[in-house]
């Protein structure tokens, strides 16, 4: 995962609080806390990832 270019949530400030950073990989999109950046990763599949932004720009 060291290749991977992370996008900060634009939602996200620089305050501190809850952070998500998202990079698109070869085959899944990657999703972790900017806070620890060597913590764990979740990984999702394209159309899973399009659901999910699809469904939280519906309830923002």
């Amino acid at each position: 995962m060291s290749d991977l270019v992370w996008f900060k949530s634009s939602y996200s400030g620089n305050q501190g609080g809850d952070c998500v950073e998202v990079a698109r990989g070869q085959k899944v999109i990657h999703v972790r806390d900017s806070k620890d950046p060597n913590g764990p990763a979740l990984a999702f599949e394209p159309q899973q990832w399009d659901a999910f932004v699809r469904f939280a720009s519906q309830h923002d």
